[in-house]
């Protein structure tokens, strides 16, 4: 029996399901989400998709109404995790999680710590609503045109509008095929990677005032603070996406974006060609993908700066 097959065995026989994701949850977490928790409503289950806190920018996906700040159950027959690589990496529930009869992992980041019962993870998938959809193909489940969009919407955040390596035939299959079922790609596009918030536009400012280039003009980094936040009123998710910032501009191998948080500073890392950033987060307890990845550490920005130079050099 594939694992595919157990997923769905589990799936029938659960009475009540939680679907769980990471913190700060990007496009391809949300999306993905949404599209499972509709396809399971669908199938007449009781599901509850439990994420505290999300971007405004995501309010335009269907179902996003239906998101629960904390579950209603101590004890879920099925907790089903999706686009996230570790445990600890869930948003602030991850004790629905561990608590759960049976535990389910759906991902596709290659640094994922197969923490569930069942391990559903495709490393070759650049996104995790791409890995979603073979499932709802193999399962023979309805893909109507609002879980079409939402799966859409995880792969056109998570591939940067189809323009990263990791895109492959099958992705554009998967967009003619939504195309026919009805979702607007174009709109998606450019709701969720062209329409910025006046805040996220005052935070893109001061981060690209603070940009330095680093190793010949190799590496990229800027930083944004709490203190930033609070002067321009910022909202959550105002800071997405301003890593691709550095690594847009010519020459840039590798971009390095700081981001403060409660436990520290986020670091998101994005690499052009031949960088591989997961390994460099994985020396500081982080992961991701060869491309993209991320992890939080403690210390001033320059002390953080100064460590993941260090590392990337080794590969420059």
């Amino acid at each position: 029996m594939s694992s595919l097959d157990e997923i769905l065995n589990k799936i029938d026989e659960a009475k009540n399901i939680v679907i769980l994701t990471h913190e700060n949850p990007d496009g391809d977490a949300i999306g993905t989400s949404l599209a499972l928790y509709m396809a399971l409503k669908n199938l007449n289950k009781d599901v509850d998709l439990i994420i505290p806190k999300y971007s405004r920018v995501f309010n335009c996906l269907p179902g996003i109404e239906n998101i629960k700040q904390e579950g209603k159950n101590e004890e879920y027959d099925l907790a089903i995790s999706v686009d996230c690589a570790a445990i600890n990496q869930l948003n602030g529930w991850a004790n629905y999680f561990e608590n759960a009869k049976y535990r389910i992992v759906i991902d596709h980041h290659s640094s994922n710590a197969m923490f569930g019962d069942l391990n559903y993870v495709d490393m070759s998938s650049p996104a995790c609503s791409q890995v979603m959809y073979v499932l709802f193909k193999y399962y023979n489940w309805e893909i109507t045109c609002d879980i079409g969009t939402c799966l859409m919407g995880g792969i056109i955040t998570d591939t940067g509008g189809f323009q990263y390596s990791g895109v492959s035939k099958e992705t554009f299959e998967i967009a003619s095929n939504l195309l026919m079922q009805g979702v607007n790609i174009s709109k998606l596009y450019k709701q969720l990677l062209s329409t910025y918030t006046k805040t996220s536009f005052e935070l893109k400012k001061i981060a690209i005032d603070r940009l330095e280039f680093l190793e010949n003009g190799k590496i990229a980094y800027t930083y944004i603070t709490k203190k930033d936040e609070k002067k321009v009123n910022a909202e959550i998710g105002d800071y997405e996406g301003l890593v691709n910032e550095g690594r847009n501009i010519e020459g840039v191998e590798v971009s390095i974006f700081l981001h403060e948080t409660d436990k520290g500073f986020k670091v998101s890392l994005r690499s052009n060609e031949y960088v591989n950033v997961s390994d460099v987060c994985l020396m500081f307890g982080g992961g991701g993908h060869i491309r993209a990845a991320g992890v939080t550490m403690q210390g001033t920005p320059k002390q953080i700066k100064d460590k993941l130079v260090k590392e990337i050099k080794r590969q420059l």
